[in-house]
């Protein structure tokens, strides 16, 4: 058997390369002369060669692939991608980012047709995915290699470029429901539509326009009750009667006159109040979360994309683009609570009709004596408190390409404005006056509220108010030079000359509403921040011969608030036989502090509180620690403010951040066994020094002796905060084996069959959290770094993360069934020590089948989690049950997809 890298249809390898190299990450493809070989730039290059001549790793996911994985949303691809450790849209607003390696969300640099769009606006260091047009999108094309060298300083875990469609002719409209099949939300409508005019090679321009609408609604936690239930929680020891003293309707309360009383609950021998609180531990009430927990969280999005290109000559194009990208994400939590506001507490006193044993007919309570009552109070009747972040992203992209005396060039302009406002949505309550009513009388803590406290409520709603404004913008423009100068026995010498310039800016607001709404605790402020960086970088494409090519390239950006940094970058790519190839790179990386990280917000005391509920090590110590409700109050100490609670926390940037760096590499090789058959290996690794990053509130109460100085104490040992700002820890250390396999099998009367699989297999992920300390592995663990601004949850990383996917055609036929697997994982077990345990493998499969033998129809029908798989079972201190970030709890969905084409 014959194999030849000169016939793309006898050779599989080439068929990759092809596919490869047609990645055009700084830009839009060079139209050559239908006599001529199309020579493009291949990812990671700016010099243009002929398609053959690819080299590095890359995966690539058209758009036609979205339809047969049964994807509506681009944060699908994300998850499913085993060289991913992504977030899907979270509580937060930050919407869906891309975690490439698992190395962060900064570290992981995207593109829209091969330039920048604005960060995401507050955290300014990574885009929100959401704001892409999905409908615009031709391909989508991972470079899973360190680039800094050519495309910037944040691009040290590699490069996804999205790469909307060249032109388009016609017209089109998409309709799109996911609907599962258990009762509840998590429902996703999506509808498209696409025009466009003139021919590029006939007419000599295009225009086309595309819009696409997608909503989803809440899956709540009460729609998904057998993963919550009270039995399950119970068996991983995060069993809600083992909570005590918290916010609950109707209250818990302590009297601070008297340090001795523990909390109680007037309601808790009755069964406190369904469908608001259930009986916890110690005689109180606590939430029943199952009733406020989010599964999913609803979203809606609105992209708009539109692009003119005029060919002015054969060799030169004109094109502009213009995107708009517009999303909301609603947060949930439960009801406001009567957190201390302004230095006052939610004292009840014996002059309410609502005190125990008054007038009101709150059942009496031994003990209280007529003190007054320190009341930890969950307003049911105020509704879910609920936020809308809503993000608007627009950029106007200016494009121009051609050939000028022999030289290929590329220059460009982009304008890029991103928008971020947090709203109180509702169920959001003045805290001050909050606390007014209850001392007051005029509201009752322990059950609903008659007619004149619902009118009080009304009263102080901030429903509709803004309680975050903020900006970010990227300017930029480039010109790329790039042609053969010289000639050797093995080919054509390639040189590429470029410079870029780009300025990016930052405004973050905190408004006035933070110091009232319950919740917010945020005090007004203004974060503002800009940066300018320019760069002249240079590569060469040598063919030593015929089998053996080196690419080096080298990159010096100059930073206007951190001075220089040269970043080279070598890579070769051999090929002995037709067989094989062998393919390698080296890297260095410099990434600065992100203008959040290094000019956001700074405030000298709290800004927030911890995300899950704590013992206060120092005044609520226990033999456990990081188990929370296990310690015991100090003398004089009231255990509710103490143990097992929401501490203060501060967070917002640091002045003293110094940037990161990195070393990279990978090594690997491509080979063509048999026909039809391609397969490659590439070993990659990434070493960071002055990792930016926070500790996951985890590392903090593991150790608290060790972070002694991270808890901000005044002169009687109260906590004023747990400094949790972003800072720079020790390094990271990261390496693994990327895989991928395509066979087509012969084609017979039944169709054509192919399968694929694409995983990474990690081979080290190590942290230290400061210079010199010790190195810890987080493979198959709750890691101690966390994905930094967009969320304080520890990294979680697999072993062995894949998807394989059979694929079949016949005629007007085609279907895909596709395995997304990931092996399983330590769980976090901050619980008793009988409850340890590990998690098992995790498997989904996804099925889906077209036909478009009506005509101008295309039609897709889908099965998404085709067996009905549930997530698996975690005892993570931030969630009930399961792990949403890592897997979905949506359960089996039925994928419906209707594309008509006028």
């Amino acid at each position: 058997m014959q194999f030849s890298m000169k016939n793309s249809k006898k050779s599989p390898v080439k068929q990759l390369a092809l596919s490869a190299i047609t990645i055009a990450v700084m830009g839009l493809m060079q139209q050559a002369s239908a006599q001529e070989p199309m020579r493009v730039e291949v990812t990671g290059s700016s010099i243009k060669r002929l398609a053959s001549e690819a080299s590095l790793p890359i995966t690539s996911v058209s758009g036609e692939e979205f339809e047969k994985r049964g994807m509506t949303t681009l944060a699908d691809l994300m998850m499913a991608l085993p060289q991913s450790n992504s977030l899907a849209p979270s509580n937060a607003g930050s919407g869906t980012n891309i975690n490439l390696r698992g190395l962060g969300v900064n570290r992981t640099l995207v593109l829209l047709n091969g330039r920048r769009l604005a960060n995401e606006a507050i955290a300014d260091g990574y885009a929100n995915l959401d704001v892409i047009p999905m409908s615009a999108i031709a391909r989508v094309e991972i470079l899973n290699d360190g680039a800094s060298s050519i495309y910037g300083s944040d691009a040290i875990g590699g490069v996804v470029n999205f790469i909307t469609k060249r032109d388009f002719k016609g017209a089109t409209i998409t309709g799109q429901i996911l609907d599962p099949q258990r009762e509840g939300g998590g429902d996703e409508k999506r509808i498209s539509a696409t025009v466009g005019a003139g021919d590029l090679q006939k007419d000599g321009w295009n225009v086309y326009a595309t819009i696409d609408g997608l909503r989803r609604s809440r899956l709540a936690a009460s729609d998904r009750a057998e993963l919550t239930s009270n039995e399950l929680l119970s068996s991983i020891g995060r069993a809600p009667s083992l909570a005590s003293g918290g916010f609950a309707s109707p209250a818990n309360f302590t009297i601070p006159s008297n340090k001795s009383f523990a909390a109680a609950n007037p309601y808790y021998s009755s069964g406190c109040l369904a469908p608001y609180s259930i009986q916890g531990g110690k005689n109180t009430c606590v939430i029943d979360n199952r009733n406020y927990n989010t599964a999913i969280y609803g979203r809606e999005q609105l992209t708009f994309f539109a692009k003119a290109t005029k060919k002015i000559s054969d060799d030169h194009i004109f094109s502009v683009d213009y995107s708009r990208g517009q999303g909301q994400i609603f947060g949930t939590k439960i009801p406001t609570t009567s957190l201390a506001a302004n230095g006052v507490t939610a004292l009840l006193p014996s002059t309410s009709k609502w005190y125990p044993g008054g007038s009101g007919g709150v059942p009496a309570v031994a003990g209280t004596n007529g003190a007054p009552l320190l009341v930890t109070w969950s307003v049911a009747d105020a509704g879910m408190y609920i936020t809308k972040d809503e993000q608007v992203n627009q950029r106007l992209n200016f494009s121009d390409e051609g050939v000028i005396g022999g030289w290929d060039y590329k220059a460009g302009l982009v304008i890029g404005i991103s928008d971020r406002v947090a709203y109180l949505d509702s169920g959001a309550l003045d805290g001050p006056k909050l606390l007014s009513g209850i001392s007051t009388g005029v509201l009752n803590p322990f059950g609903l509220q008659d007619a004149t406290g619902k009118a009080y409520l009304d009263s102080i709603s901030l429903n509709g108010q803004k309680l975050r404004v903020s900006q970010s913008t990227f300017t930029g423009v480039e010109l790329t030079l790039s042609k053969p100068i010289m000639t050797l026995s093995a080919g054509s010498v390639g040189l590429a000359l470029g410079a870029d310039f780009h300025r990016d800016t930052t405004e973050d607001v905190k408004t006035d509403v933070g110091l009232a709404a319950t919740y917010a605790a945020s005090t007004p402020s203004r974060g503002q921040g800009a940066r300018n960086v320019a760069a002249l970088f240079a590569e060469l494409e040598i063919p030593v011969t015929k089998a053996l090519n080196v690419n080096l390239a080298l990159r010096d950006d100059h930073f206007s608030d951190f001075g220089n940094t040269l970043n080279p970058k070598a890579s070769f790519r051999y090929q002995p036989n037709s067989m094989i190839m062998f393919r390698g790179s080296a890297n260095t990386g410099f990434r600065a502090p992100t203008l959040f990280d290094r000019y956001g917000y700074r405030l000298p005391g709290a800004t927030t509180t911890t995300s899950s509920a704590w013992d206060d090590p120092l005044q609520c110590p226990s033999a456990t620690p990081a188990i929370a409700n296990t310690g015991k109050p100090l003398p004089g100490l009231v255990a509710a403010t103490v143990c097992n609670v929401k501490l203060p926390k501060q967070t917002g940037s640091n002045a003293e951040l110094v940037p990161e760096t990195s070393v990279g590499g990978t090594l690997g090789m491509v080979i063509e066994p048999m026909k039809n058959l391609t397969m490659s290996f590439d070993y990659w690794r990434v070493t960071m020094d002055d990792m930016l990053a926070n500790l996951p509130e985890q590392a903090y109460f593991l150790n608290p002796s060790k972070y002694a100085a991270f808890f901000v104490r005044d002169e009687t040992g109260k906590l004023l905060y747990i400094k949790n700002t972003t800072m720079n820890l020790g390094g990271q250390k990261a390496a693994g084996i990327d895989v991928a396999t395509n066979y087509t099998f012969p084609k017979s009367d039944l169709g054509t069959f192919k399968v694929q699989l694409n995983g990474t297999y990690l081979t080290q992920f190590d942290n230290q959290l400061e210079k010199g300390g010790e190195w810890a592995s987080n493979i198959g663990r709750f890691g101690l770094a966390s994905n930094g601004t967009t969320s304080s949850l520890p990294i979680i990383t697999f072993r062995w993360k894949h998807n394989l996917a059979l694929s079949w055609s016949n005629g007007n036929w085609t279907s895909q069934l596709t395995q997304n697997y990931n092996t399983g994982y330590h769980d976090q077990n901050l619980v008793a020590a009988q409850y340890h345990r590990d998690i098992e493998q995790y498997t989904v499969y996804n099925f889906t089948m077209s036909y478009k033998g009506f005509k101008n129809f295309n039609i897709v029908f889908g099965v998404n989690n085709l067996f009905d798989v549930n997530p698996p079972v975690t005892n993570h201190s931030g969630y009930n049950g399961y792990l949403s970030s890592a897997a979905s709890p949506l359960g089996r969905a039925f994928n419906t997809r209707v594309t008509y084409t006028f």
